[in-house]
């Protein structure tokens, strides 16, 4: 599952062999972001060896890169800095893994902090110590919204809330924005995340479905905290609709792929009207409970993704603009 480093790359510090995890960053276009989330990570207090992998999805212009390159170069932090050149979420992001896992084969622990969060001091140790302490596969933690505008009101709308609100073993987790997978994790399912859900997203949640269907072991760390920069934009109404439209997407395209049978398939559509049925009904109680008007519709904005994305609709992400790209 290797792949060839690109040209971007830093000098490894000490041997590969005595690396216990590796801490992956994808990144696009968010260069000084990125430095806040190196800069938490240069900031963890832990005495486990760790390494990081960034990997920058702008083969055009690589900032990312550029800014790996200085921080690994001048802080005690041991990594690489890798170009992918294939431009889509799931590229960056299984070329980070397969780097971590070629790279350092001692490594156990394979975290992932998204390139707009910033880890806590006790991040790593809270992640790894859930892993060992559980004997889990798998490992997610809370990752908490920060405004960058103040009295919005939207801010307890669902998409800004952590799966679970306390530690303990889980039936799964949803996002890799702050999570751990093991080695044998990797190995057990031979695979990474499906491209084929590189510009709607999604590619985590189908990956974590086929890990829980497989039989592995979820465990929520509350502890293993990061934060994430919330920009004006996402939480304007027609960003925060446009993300209820795409998780619904999501979902329908894990259950269709799912299906193998003609029979499967009517069962994802007879799921969608059920979905739809029970959105609506949901969205009348919060009506009546007095929720804001965009936590009212939520459910059924889900709802109707899925219906759209069985016609062949789909909001995606993640797609660059045209001719932005190389």
């Amino acid at each position: 599952m290797s792949e060839t480093l690109s040209q971007f790359e830093t000098p490894v510090g000490v041997p590969a062999r005595a690396i216990e995890a590796v801490v992956c960053v994808p990144t696009f276009r968010r260069p000084e972001m990125l430095a806040r989330t190196l800069s938490s990570l240069v900031g963890q207090q832990t005495r486990v060896s760790f390494a990081v992998v960034v990997v920058d999805n702008d083969n055009a212009a690589p900032q990312g890169a550029a800014v790996a390159e200085a921080i690994l170069g001048k802080e005690n932090l041991i990594g690489r800095s890798v170009v992918e050149p294939q431009q889509g979420n799931v590229h960056a992001i299984n070329r980070a893994f397969s780097t971590a896992l070629a790279l350092y084969e001692s490594a156990q622990f394979f975290l992932m902090i998204d390139d707009d969060e910033v880890a806590g001091p006790g991040w790593l140790d809270a992640m790894i110590k859930a892993a060992r302490d559980n004997v889990c596969d798998i490992v997610g933690g809370p990752v908490l919204p920060v405004f960058e505008s103040t009295g919005e009101a939207r801010r307890c709308h669902p998409v800004f809330l952590p799966a679970y609100a306390s530690s303990g073993l889980v039936k799964m987790i949803y996002g890799s924005g702050n999570c751990l997978i093991t080695r044998a994790a990797f190995e057990r399912l031979g695979t990474y995340f499906d491209p084929r859900f590189n510009f709607l997203g999604g590619g985590d949640t189908e990956f974590f479905t086929r890990a829980k269907a497989a039989g592995l072991r979820f465990f929520w760390s509350q502890d293993a905290v990061v934060r994430e920069v919330v920009g004006p934009e996402r939480v304007k109404s027609a960003w925060l609709v446009k993300r209820g439209l795409r998780i619904g997407a999501i979902n329908y395209t894990i259950d269709r792929l799912r299906a193998r049978t003609h029979a499967q398939r009517l069962n994802v559509l007879i799921k969608n009207a059920g979905v739809f049925g029970f959105a609506a009904y949901r969205s009348v109680r919060l009506l009546f409970a007095g929720a804001p008007l965009l936590e009212t519709l939520h459910p059924t904005v889900v709802a109707l993704g899925r219906w759209l994305a069985a016609f062949g609709i789909y909001p995606e992400q993640y797609r660059a603009k045209a001719g932005a790209l190389s």
